[in-house]
């Protein structure tokens, strides 16, 4: 199976929100929540995606002829790509009920680890979903991050217990999840997290922890001082903030501060190899990807998901090797060129 021929099949799995379209931009689906899109004028998923498009990459052929090695070392762990699986929750709300929270994250988990990449699991009111979730990751060994909303601190504690049992290597919080109707009508409050709170967080966590939902320099830096391993520069998708900037728009300025003291994550609107090499040109580590493992899931489950890897991986290699890369850490600035600055 390759990845069209999984969107074919997703097309009559998935539910009456996401159309399963062939280049998931967020036009089709528009304003739909429940569904797969983003809040209000549903403005902000389509401007993610469209940012990445004007970024243009500059052709180099006049290289060495030597093979392309798209591995990445994070935390520890050596993976085949710079791409991970994104956290989704309540799937069959948004997608469709042939597949629920736990089954969706069963298939996934095991399925990137097979293919050599990691996925980002979700949470969800219901506690069985981080159970579930958390167990798919303890039979990879650990090769999966659970993903903990900003709840109130006894619910996360109770969370952060079922990380330390599963092994994961990692554990995210995606802060901008306060923005989400469920958790802001929570007693005790949840939602939004101050630095000192977010340090004793991470503390309990006594994991790499990632800060997922950061758009700025300042947050990028309270990120840092809450002593994050890593960041996520995300705008959930659109999902919680209407009119955001895209995160191609803020990645570089985001990453030039950071200067290498965390690593650096982005989602929101990366759909191809081609995607995901701008993204590290303008200073990501690597980068995160959800709707189409969506697809890829209800489309093939565990075959829809290599399908998709083989996909963009395969599209990686080609965008290094006609850029004249052979490594990650070769992909600099000058490798790809935007009509506000240009190459550099």
């Amino acid at each position: 199976m390759n990845y069209s021929e999984c969107i074919i099949k997703a097309k009559d799995r998935i539910g009456k929100f996401c159309k399963a379209c062939p280049e998931c931009n967020g036009r089709v689906c528009k304003n739909q929540m429940p569904g797969p899109d983003s809040k209000a004028i549903g403005a902000t998923a389509v401007r993610n995606y469209d940012k990445w498009k004007e970024i243009r990459l500059q052709m180099d052929t006049i290289a060495e002829n030597k093979p392309v090695d798209t591995s990445l070392e994070l935390f520890g762990k050596t993976f085949r790509y710079p791409v991970f699986a994104g956290p989704v929750g309540a799937v069959s709300l948004h997608y469709g009920d042939c597949l629920d929270d736990v089954t969706y994250n069963d298939i996934l988990v095991s399925a990137c680890a097979e293919n050599g990449i990691a996925a980002f699991t979700g949470d969800g009111v219901e506690s069985n979903v981080m159970v579930a979730a958390t167990a798919a990751i303890k039979k990879t060994g650990g090769v999966g991050i659970p993903t903990v909303k900003p709840w109130n601190i006894e619910t996360i504690r109770e969370k952060m217990a079922l990380v330390h049992e599963s092994g994961a290597f990692a554990v995210a919080m995606d802060i901008d999840a306060a923005g989400l109707p469920f958790l802001k009508n929570m007693e005790p409050p949840a939602g939004s997290k101050t630095v000192e709170e977010l340090r004793e967080i991470i503390e309990m966590a006594g994991t790499p922890f990632i800060v997922k939902g950061i758009m700025t320099v300042k947050g990028a830096l309270k990120a840092k001082e809450a002593g994050a391993a890593a960041i996520i520069v995300s705008n959930h998708g659109g999902r919680v903030l209407d009119q955001c900037p895209a995160t191609a728009e803020v990645l570089e300025e985001i990453a030039t501060a950071v200067n290498g003291s965390m690593k650096i994550l982005v989602d929101g609107g990366i759909r191809s190899g081609a995607d995901v090499f701008k993204a590290l040109a303008l200073g990501a580590d690597g980068v995160v990807i959800a709707r189409p493992f969506v697809t890829a899931v209800y489309g093939g489950a565990q075959e829809g998901v290599r399908s998709y890897i083989e996909k963009i991986g395969t599209e990686l290699e080609d965008t290094m090797k006609m850029c004249g890369v052979s490594s990650l850490k070769e992909i600099t600035r000058e490798c790809v060129f935007s009509k506000n600055t240009g190459s550099r």
